[in-house]
C-alpha cells in the first residue's frame, strides 16, 4: 500500500498545481508534441513534472512510461509505472469536471496496483491485484445489469472506426454516455455507475487504461479486445488499442453485436 499512499500525496500535489489553470486558455497552451504523438498542453506538462520528479527522488520502479515523456529510467530495481498525468485533458482545459490522474504499477508486464483520482471532485479509485477495488477506501462492485436494453454504456467511435459496429451495438443500449476520460470511465464500470465502456477508436494507450482496467477487473468486471480476447498493450505509447469493458454479465452480448 506504500504505492497507493504515494499516489495520494501526488494526487494532492497535482490537484493543487493545476486547480488555478482549469478552464483557462493557459491550461491549453501548446508545449510540445508528446511521445504518444498528440499535443502536450501546459496542464499535462505541469502535472507530469510533479509525478516524474517524485518518482525520480523516490525510485520505486525501474522505468516510467508516460504519454508526454515516453519511457524514462527511474533508477529503481524493478517494475514499471504507467502514467497519464491528466486523462481527459480537453475536459480540464474547458472546465468540465471529469479529468483524472491515472497511475499504475506493473511487474513483469502484469499490473499489480492501480490508482485513478478525479482531479475535479477528488473521488479516488484504487485497486490491488487479488485484493479488490475501492472508491474512497470503500469496496466497490460492478453492476448486476443483465439486459443490454436496460444498460447504460459509454461508447466511443471515431473517424476511422466502422460506424456499423457502433450502430449495431447502439441499437441495443438504453443510455449512451460519452464522458471524455477513459481511466475514469473504466472505474465507473467498476463501481456500477455504468454497465460498460467500449472504445472502438484504436487510440487507447496503456497509459490511459492500465490503472482503470485493474479497478474494473478487481471489482468483478471483464476487459477484452473487440473479439473478446485478452487485451495486450505494447509499452509504446504511440500505439493504441480498442477495448471493451463491462460488468461481465453482458460482455458476450456486447462482443456479439460488435461483430
Amino acid at each position: 500500500m506504500e504505492f497507493i499512499r504515494a499516489c495520494d500525496d501526488l494526487a494532492g500535489a497535482v490537484s493543487d498545481a493545476v486547480a488555478g489553470m482549469v478552464g483557462t486558455p493557459e491550461a491549453g497552451e501548446f508545449v510540445k508534441m508528446g511521445a504518444d504523438g498528440t499535443p502536450t498542453k501546459l496542464i499535462d506538462q505541469v502535472a507530469e513534472d510533479i509525478v516524474v520528479d517524485y518518482f525520480r527522488s523516490h525510485p520505486c520502479c525501474r522505468r516510467l512510461i508516460s504519454e508526454e515523456l515516453g519511457c524514462a529510467d527511474m533508477g529503481g530495481e524493478r517494475g514499471t509505472i504507467f502514467l497519464d498525468p491528466v486523462d481527459g485533458t480537453y475536459n480540464a482545459v474547458v472546465g468540465i469536471p471529469f479529468y483524472a490522474l491515472s497511475i499504475a504499477y506493473a511487474e513483469e508486464g502484469v499490473v499489480q496496483q492501480g490508482y485513478v483520482r478525479n482531479l475535479a471532485t477528488n473521488e479516488t479509485f484504487h485497486a490491488v491485484r487479488g485484493r479488490g477495488a475501492f472508491l474512497d477506501g470503500h469496496p466497490i462492485r460492478v453492476s448486476s445489469s443483465s439486459l443490454l436494453q436496460e444498460s447504460a454504456m459509454s461508447v466511443y467511435g471515431g473517424r476511422k472506426s466502422d460506424p456499423a459496429r457502433v450502430l449495431g451495438l447502439g441499437r441495443h443500449i438504453r443510455r449512451w454516455r460519452l464522458l471524455g476520460a477513459s481511466a475514469l470511465e473504466l472505474c465507473y464500470v467498476g463501481c456500477g455507475r455504468i454497465d460498460g465502456f467500449v472504445d472502438l477508436r484504436g487510440t487507447l494507450r496503456v497509459t490511459d487504461a492500465a490503472a482503470g482496467m485493474l479497478v474494473c477487473e478487481e471489482a468483478g468486471g471483464t476487459v477484452s479486445d473487440l473479439e473478446g480476447n485478452a487485451l495486450v498493450f505494447p509499452d509504446e505509447v504511440a500505439v493504441g488499442r480498442s477495448l471493451v469493458a463491462t460488468n461481465g454479465i453482458v460482455h458476450n452480448k456486447v462482443i456479439e453485436y460488435l461483430r
